[in-house]
């Protein structure tokens, strides 16, 4: 309820490495980028901040690198674009609705996407560029969408409470949504990966592969 984020690094003794200080409430939403330089944190006073390790300290708390304040309720849902480094979706909740697009080197708003649900989870594809949103009253639904155009590619009901948590399968093609209904559900959502697509079966005769005796 300080509002205060504190980077641990459990393998030394002196384990608190980074304290980030500058959510005024509860932070509800924490995410680093992929090389592990940035940050984001949402929280319930419906500020994102974008905090950079080149900037942290363990003495003194850390200024932040941009302070984001465009949406209008708590903001849980933080997703990192795996595709291009320096893009950020966030998610507000039932005030807000929206799903946000931020430039994280220069703080700019991108775009801002109505969902009509408060947002709860950001998945993005790992094979295409898809983004998969879920969502609380009153559909409790996931939605997927094609980006950059936000156009809505499909609703995936089930859940009959809010969707809380999203996470990808090791191949990024299956969804696991865990709900306020107790439930855990599997969806499979994302494309394949190019790689893992089958090759055309060739048809062998049988024992081709042994030596043929004349």
């Amino acid at each position: 309820m300080d509002g205060q984020i504190v980077n641990n690094d459990v393998r030394i003794r002196s384990h608190v490495v980074e304290t980030y200080r500058g959510h005024q409430q509860e932070v509800c939403g924490l995410k680093w980028s992929a090389s592990g330089q940035q940050l984001a944190s949402g929280g319930n006073d419906n500020v994102v901040h974008i905090w950079d390790r080149s900037m942290a300290s363990s003495n003194s708390p850390t200024q932040w690198l941009h302070r984001l304040e465009e949406h209008t309720s708590a903001v849980k849902a933080l997703a990192w674009c795996p595709f291009q480094s320096n893009l950020l979706a966030t998610g507000g909740g039932g005030g807000d609705r929206t799903i946000k697009f931020w430039n994280t080197h220069t703080g700019a708003c991108l775009n801002s996407v109505d969902t009509g649900s408060q947002v709860f989870s950001l998945l993005w594809s790992k094979n295409e560029r898809e983004l998969l949103s879920s969502h609380g009253f009153t559909q409790n639904q996931l939605t997927l969408w094609k980006y950059p155009s936000m156009v809505k590619m499909a609703e995936l009901t089930g859940h009959i409470s809010r969707v809380l948590y999203m996470a990808h399968s090791p191949d990024g093609c299956t969804v696991a949504s865990a709900a306020g209904d107790e439930t855990l559900r599997f969806w499979n959502v994302f494309g394949v990966p190019e790689v893992a697509k089958t090759a055309p079966k060739v048809n062998r005769e049988p024992f081709s592969q042994l030596n043929r005796i004349r």
